[in-house]
């Protein structure tokens, strides 16, 4: 029986449990099965909800508009105290709080509690696509629901607590009504909504106002231990975060609060509208004489740089039209609205401020990055594109750690910008930046196929050029265990498989130590690799794979022909000495199954490999070799 079904069988359910034989019961399923359709039965089942009559019928129809309508799931204890509040009263009678056990009986099986999560769910997608087209069901829902959250915001319970209190039911819903109550009063706001929000301001959001402590928190994601209880956010500022008009008109025309006053963090209520894209709240605040429209909050960001970041044109092009407001302001790390705009891809934003004359399109922020970096780093072609139209933008201009455009994308695997950036005839594909690192190392390093094949394309680019440690890409790959990048770059007759870094760590004896048996295989086919070539510390690939405890790699180096099984390092330990001390115990049962490797070779300070296993507490490993003496 398909989903469908069993939903349509589940919401009849009474109906088929009051035939009295099974033989009816099969009819009666079979009938309602084949012949309605989920519209039909969700219409049914709500017919049933409200032919319950009196209290049973508002509670299941209000579950029903609260789960169906809620700007995230609810838990069982929000819902049912949503139930409970009484719009307009000052008191929370907890008495009238219904148990779930009885919500779920009311709403007839269209809601349903998911215990794992602990939430309360519709029973499928379809049901809320119902009634999402069903507006007669649920008159004035949001507008409800804002009287609702208001009610229960300011009602003397909530009041009287200052601080959130797990142990209290009574702040059950209270994060849910703090951070959603201005969403659902602005898609529909009634009179009541408006009165009891700014009932709700009168507190001023000053110590103890849970509300805006909840808003201003999960607004700015905020630690409250580096500042405390006290958020002072007055109701202008809530008002202009939510965007209600209404709201923001009533407040500024009581005189209430400080229209270009700052919160703790220096935001306006002029920033938090256009941070949000409230662009009629915008008109309405910049409309009043007191209002500097250019006036720094946190960090030095202005509210054009808060909305240039968060891509609300509408606001950007209100704010460009003022005189005051400077375009190209930066904020405290030097980055201007253009470079955080370009971060983000909004091109709209992008092309209003390079409009002006007064916008620097190459300006640097204080780590040097410039707008065409920070929009090849996120990928934004479009741009991209439309930056490097510029004839004042350098499309090859590294910041302050060497890194150009072209290695941001590079380094971010981000194809279609690294072809638009190669496009250019003033973009070296092989510019070198921090540490030497060439934009084919950073995208081997990330294992960004696509981009190696790209850069590998141009002839300027050296495939095996080292970085100032000495590691190429062809290391720098198998560092991260990018096994395709690695085959990649294999197949290039100009890199080299057996080329060491600054420490004679050579392919081989990384991919060996990191257990890269493919790799190792691939280069073992080579005849350029030795497989018995000494790192700066003479250890051999073999010595490197069991120092990572690689069984499968020292197998593979065993069956080659010229492997010394035996050899020792600098410091006079053989592979089974660094196995023995690393305490991989598999490691040396397979050397000590070669009768070339002496158990009892002593290194440089005197130490066997028994001793060295002794040493680090490796007990197994000690058993292991004191039973092969024997």
């Amino acid at each position: 029986m398909n989903i469908f079904r069993f939903l349509l069988a589940s919401l009849n359910i009474e109906a088929i449990l009051e035939e009295p034989t099974i033989h009816r019961r099969r009819e009666q399923l079979s009938k309602m099965t084949g012949g309605l359709g989920l519209g039909d039965a969700y219409c049914t089942t709500i017919e049933r909800i409200k032919a319950q009559g009196g209290g049973k019928s508002r509670l299941g129809i209000a579950a029903l508009m609260w789960v169906s309508h809620a700007e995230r799931h609810l838990t069982a204890d929000e819902l049912c105290y949503a139930l409970a509040v009484e719009l307009c009263s000052k008191d929370l009678n907890t008495g009238n709080i219904p148990s779930i056990l009885t919500v779920l009986s009311c709403c007839r099986g269209l809601i349903s509690l998911d215990k794992e999560a602990s939430v309360v769910r519709l029973i499928h997608f379809t049901l809320k696509e119902y009634l999402s087209t069903q507006n007669h069901i649920f008159r004035r829902s949001h507008a409800i629901m804002a009287e609702i959250c208001l009610t229960y915001l300011n009602s003397k319970q909530i009041k009287a607590f200052s601080h959130p209190s797990p142990s209290s039911r009574d702040t059950t819903f209270l994060e849910y009504c703090s951070l959603y109550w201005g969403v659902h009063a602005k898609k529909e706001l009634s009179g009541q909504a408006k009165s009891l929000a700014l009932e709700l301001f009168q507190e001023n959001g000053g110590p103890g106002h849970l509300p805006t402590q909840f808003l201003v928190d999960r607004a700015l994601d905020l630690d409250k231990r580096y500042f405390g209880d006290y958020f002072p956010v007055d109701g202008l500022h809530c008002a202009s975060f939510f965007g209600i008009v209404e709201a923001v008109a009533a407040l500024i025309e009581m005189g209430h609060s400080d229209h270009d006053g700052g919160d703790f963090w220096g935001y306006t209520p002029l920033s938090w509208a256009a941070f949000n894209g409230h662009d009629e709240v915008v008109k309405l605040l910049l409309g009043q004489e007191v209002i500097d429209p250019d006036k720094p909050g946190n960090g030095s960001q202005t509210p054009l740089w808060r909305a240039a970041c968060s891509g609300h044109e509408e606001v950007v092009k209100l704010l460009l039209g003022r005189e005051e407001v400077n375009p190209d302001k930066p904020e405290d790390n030097g980055s201007t609205p253009l470079s955080y705009s370009a971060a983000f891809g909004h091109e709209g934003v992008v092309r209003m401020l390079l409009g002006r004359e007064d916008v620097n399109p190459n300006k640097p922020d204080d780590y040097g990055r410039r707008p065409l970096s920070n929009a090849a780093r996120g990928g934004h072609e479009g741009v991209v594109g439309i930056l490097l139209g510029r004839e004042d933008v350098d499309p090859d201009k590294p910041d302050n750690y060497g890194r150009a455009p072209l290695t941001y994308a590079a380094l971010e695997g981000h194809e279609g910008v690294v072809r638009m950036l190669l496009g250019r005839e003033d973009v070296n594909p092989d510019k070198p930046g921090s540490y030497g690192r060439i934009p084919l190392t950073y995208a081997a390093l990330e294992g960004h196929e696509g981009v190696v094949r790209i850069l590998l394309g141009r002839d300027e680019v050296i495939p095996d050029k080292p970085d100032d440690h000495g590691r190429t890409p062809l290391l720098c790959a198998i560092s991260e265990g990018h096994g395709r990048v690695v085959r990649i770059l294999l197949q290039r007759d100009d890199v080299n498989p057996d080329k060491p870094d600054n420490h004679g760590t050579t392919p081989l004896s990384l991919a060996a130590e990191l257990g890269h048996d493919d790799v190792v295989k691939i280069l073992l086919s080579r005849e350029e690799v030795d497989p018995e070539n000494l790192d700066n510390d003479g250890d051999t690939p073999l010595s490197c794979a069991a120092l990572g405890g690689c069984e499968g790699v020292v197998r593979i180096l065993l069956e080659q022909e010229g492997i010394n099984p035996d050899r020792p390092n600098h410091t006079g330990q053989t592979p089974l000495s660094i196995a023995a001390r690393k305490g991989h115990k598999e490691v040396i049962k397979i050397l000590l199954g070669r009768e070339e490797v002496n158990p009892n070779m002593v290194d440089n300070d005197g130490q066997t490999p028994l001793q060295h296993a002794a040493k680090h507490g490796h007990h197994q490993v000690v058993e292991l070799l004191q039973h092969h003496e024997r």
